[in-house]
């Protein structure tokens, strides 16, 4: 599989920074979303990050001219599906929105082109069943942010071919990232771990055993973790937390059952940061819990 040209669906945190990485790497990519601000935002936001890459002497500038070169922008996803070699969808973790697009690739895309998810622990097989070419079907779980996290996850569902899988190995490292291959299941390693991991910290922080600073530099200097599980999953969005222990606990049992207090924050609408709430408030010039 010869990969030069790939399209990247959905311009919101993940889409662009996977767009990012894809231009970076060398590859012509078509960024697309249904949303023309959201685009028009990922556009920007991948400009402004190359410029702060060179800045921080990060990028070399003749690879961030070269890589804002090999960037383009589609108004729809069949305009993407008909160039691309690769498809990437970053869209919400929604499985009907998923299958829907796996149906749109499946039609529009070129016969030998790679369909893979985004997706941190829904069903790569699912998807697959939508189309008549399971065998090129694949999950890549990017992190966020895409630029400076190194790993990329590929999820072999059942009937992925060898070839796929090869072909996700030379795009991920081209990105230059390193790649770990799993199996499908449900929340693959890190989505399955850190949902425990995350659901723990906040039945400690319900329970009032430490506060919410104390929990995330607790992980960080006992555990060597980067992140607290709350600067986490502020970053990530509770949303995003949320729907994927619903989908463990639906497929993996009660110990993912999600804790009352991460529900009742998202019913507020604390989000994280990209709401300005979460276990944190970012309204002030330093975070601080409440």
């Amino acid at each position: 599989m010869e990969v030069k040209t790939i399209g990247v669906i959905g311009a919101g945190t993940m889409g662009r920074g996977i767009a990012y990485a894809a231009a970076l790497g060398g590859y012509r990519t078509i960024l697309e979303d249904v949303m023309p601000e959201t685009l028009a935002k990922g556009m920007a936001w991948i400009q402004q990050a190359f410029e702060e890459g060179v800045k921080r002497g990060k990028v070399p500038a003749e690879d961030a001219t070269a890589a804002l070169s090999r960037l383009a922008t589609a108004s729809c996803v069949e305009d993407a599906c008909r160039e691309a070699d690769f498809l990437i969808e970053a869209v919400p973790e929604e499985m009907e929105l998923k299958l829907e697009l796996f149906t749109v690739f499946d039609k529009f895309a070129k016969p030998n082109a790679v369909l893979a998810s985004n997706t941190s622990s829904l069903s790569i097989a699912e998807m697959a069943e939508m189309t008549y070419r399971p065998e090129l079907c694949v999950g890549m779980h990017f992190f966020n942010p895409v630029p400076k996290m190194r790993l990329i996850e590929i999820v072999r569902a059942p009937k992925t071919c060898d070839e796929t899988i090869a072909a996700c190995r030379e795009v991920g490292t081209r990105m230059g990232k390193e790649v770990v291959v799993v199996k499908e299941s449900p929340g693959f390693i890190t989505s399955r771990v850190n949902a425990l991991i995350g659901n723990e910290a906040f039945a400690m922080l319900e329970a009032r055993l430490a506060s919410a600073e104390d929990i995330d530099k607790a992980l960080k200097l006992g555990l060597n973790h980067p992140m607290g599980p709350f600067e986490m999953v502020d970053l990530v969005g509770l949303d995003v937390r949320l729907r994927i222990l619903e989908y463990l606990h639906a497929t993996l049992g009660e110990k993912y059952r999600p804790n009352e207090l991460l529900k009742k924050l998202v019913s507020e609408g604390r989000l994280g940061r990209k709401s300005g709430r979460g276990v944190y408030d970012y309204s002030a010039a330093k975070p601080r819990s409440e």
